[in-house]
């Protein structure tokens, strides 16, 4: 029924134009399919369609395997779009992630854009989650800790810098594209929408000397004081899953300059101690990569690639792959969840971020407001 469902549902949204010709079910299995089959019957007229009886023989003669569950439509062929250039293009710029979701007959790929000239194609995963959750994974900006407006400020900050003109504002539409992803790609889009000819070293060059003042002054008790704020019922929300047991990673794309402040300032606040002794794992984008310093791989491998997560998971905290379904992850922004749902995991989106603005709210396999609710999923 999922499979005719879908088909319905494209029909309904106009997304194919595959047409179900006939619906057979087996005899046998009609007191245990009769909701099913009541509900196919009255909708058959809309669809054009007819509900013929059939037996279990007959059934296995034209399908493959035995998922049918004793439900069968004949369709006739769907139209496959072409996806050239443009169309291509229009897709990925409908998505506030950079990227598109292709469905094949027998797998589903994600086309990941990249603002730095390296775009990648995954294979992307069914997913379901099992509790009791052997672990989390949690986002840091926006998840753990209410910092996206302050991040998102320091990019409008360098733009405004590059253009020389202190009063520029970016637009709603930007969050998407300057949240939840790498520095350089945060730059790189806004060099592209509102600073042509601006380099990306002079853009990193400016974003830094900000950073360094502004995490200066907060450090002094200066500046934006409420610039890291931890999330509600956020030591609750850990000390619980802590006492349970379940193992905690905390995954996030900002570089290790900027995220290791940001989750010590709110430990701080909430009297938790070191981070670094109380998860289980941590991982960042890494060092920053500039003239004078060693920096390390993760500016072209941020979410929305898998690789922070995955690694997470499979490296830090030692849970093999077969055993997915017994992690899930936690996002508020629109790369992160397609990070998560890429290494394979469940998702859990927390409102507040750019999820729903973006469009990917509809991959989320869970939607909260607080991160007690997790509790019921995890537990």
């Amino acid at each position: 029924m999922t499979s005719i469902r879908a088909i319905i549902e494209g029909i309904d949204s106009g997304v194919n134009d595959r047409q179900i010709l006939k619906i057979l079910f087996d005899k046998d299995k009609l007191i245990k399919n009769a909701k099913t089959i009541g509900y196919l019957r009255a909708v058959a007229d809309k669809y054009g369609y007819k509900v013929s009886e059939s037996n279990s023989s007959e059934l296995e003669k034209i399908t493959l395997g035995t998922s049918h569950g004793g439900i069968v439509a004949i369709c006739n062929e769907r139209t496959i779009q072409n996806l050239d250039k443009e169309t291509f293009n229009e897709k990925i710029k409908k998505n506030g992630f950079t990227g598109c979701i292709v469905e094949f007959d027998d797998k589903k790929l994600c086309y990941v854009k990249s603002g730095m000239g390296y775009p990648a194609i995954y294979p992307m995963y069914e997913t379901h989650f099992e509790p009791k959750a052997e672990a989390i994974l949690m986002d840091l900006d926006g998840t753990s800790v209410h910092s996206e407006s302050f991040w998102m400020w320091v990019i409008e900050q360098t733009t405004a810098r590059l253009l020389g003109n202190s009063n520029f504002k970016k637009e709603a539409e930007d969050e998407p594209f300057i949240s939840g992803h790498s520095v350089s790609e945060h730059l790189q889009y806004m060099i592209d929408k509102y600073a042509k000819g601006n380099s990306l070293e002079l853009a990193r060059q400016y974003y830094f000397e900000i950073v360094n003042y502004e995490m200066d002054e907060i450090m002094k008790g200066r500046g934006k004081v409420d610039a890291f704020t931890p999330a509600p019922n956020l030591k609750e929300f850990l000390t619980t899953v802590k006492k349970e047991g379940i193992k905690i990673g905390l995954v996030t794309s900002g570089l290790y300059e900027k995220a290791m402040p940001e989750i010590i300032s709110a430990f701080n606040q909430l009297d938790m101690g070191n981070p670094v002794d109380f998860y289980d794992a941590i991982i960042t984008a890494g060092q920053a990569l500039r003239k004078g310093q060693t920096g390390t791989l993760g500016e072209l491998a941020p979410k929305p690639h898998p690789w922070l997560y995955a690694e997470t998971a499979r490296v830090g905290l030692g849970i093999p792959f077969e055993k997915r379904h017994k992690v899930i992850g936690i996002e508020d922004s629109s790369a992160g969840v397609v990070s998560i749902k890429l290494a394979g995991f469940s998702c859990v989106g927390i409102s507040g971020g750019n999820i729903e603005k973006a469009g990917v709210k509809e991959l989320c396999d869970y939607n909260i407001n607080n991160l007690m609710e997790v509790l019921d999923i995890i537990l």
